[in-house]
């Protein structure tokens, strides 16, 4: 299934004790449907406040549910929130995240001096002068192979914290500043990380090269802030057997 979500009224994608939680009511949903447990397996666990274009979910059911009533079914019982934009049937054995080649995400910023109401949930506002092109030189430096450990929080459970990012660019679009990131997969908070330490760039109180150095020390201090979770999107999921270019 592929699912678009406004991550703002959610604890996130996965499922949380006394929490509402995307995958929560995906899948209540799909148990009074289906008369029959349903267990997702998301491609991404978004964070709290965080949306989705692309998200991607799997599960197995044993009733035989023609797509289209699936995806008219579950658009007719879900909030307005939350929407599934796609179905298919895929082999046996099919897992979402373990499945997936990479995810592509956006994050953006905002310049405007007024926000318009039906933007500012998915933008965060960004103030003062910013060096755009410095902040441009500073994303290509994330390409590659690197170990995220300045990038995720300082207490993260995971032990090996290397990712590949096959692309990492940042662009002006008018009054947004938008930073897109492709990889293999991505540590909690990490997009979110690199994009405030980007700000602090584009302000001056981080040299473009010093990149090289924050990822060297695996040093959560070394970065910048944790940008807001607003202004997040994960935009979708690659799959498929094609190889994906990884820089050097």
């Amino acid at each position: 299934m592929t699912l678009a979500y406004v991550g703002t009224p959610f604890a996130g994608w996965q499922i949380q004790p006394g929490q509402p939680t995307v995958q929560g009511v995906i899948e209540g949903v799909l148990a009074r449907m289906l008369d029959e447990p349903a267990r997702l397996a998301g491609a991404g666990r978004t964070d709290a406040g965080v949306h989705a274009l692309g998200q991607v979910a799997s599960f197995t059911t044993g009733r035989a549910i023609p797509l289209e009533g699936l995806r008219r079914g579950l658009n007719a019982r879900l909030p307005e929130t939350i929407r599934l934009m796609a179905a298919e049937d895929v082999p046996d054995g099919f897992h979402a995240r373990s499945d997936a080649r990479a995810k592509d995400y956006c994050y953006r910023m905002s310049r405007a001096e007024v926000v318009l109401p039906f933007a500012a949930p998915f933008v965060t506002p960004v103030h003062g002068r910013l060096d755009v092109g410095a902040m441009s030189e500073a994303a290509r430096r994330f390409a590659g192979r690197h170990d995220f450990t300045s990038f995720c929080p300082a207490d993260s459970a995971i032990e090996d914290r290397r990712r590949t990012i096959q692309s990492s660019t940042l662009r002006e679009a008018g009054d947004e500043i938008v930073y897109e990131v492709r990889g293999e997969g991505f540590l909690r908070h990490m997009v979110r990380t690199i994009a405030g330490t980007l700000v602090e760039v584009g302000r001056g109180r981080i040299r473009p090269e010093e990149v090289d150095a924050i990822l060297a020390a695996r040093d959560r201090r070394r970065a910048g802030p944790c940008a807001p979770a607003r202004g997040l999107v994960l935009v979708r999921v690659v799959y498929g057997d094609a190889p994906l270019e990884v820089p050097a």
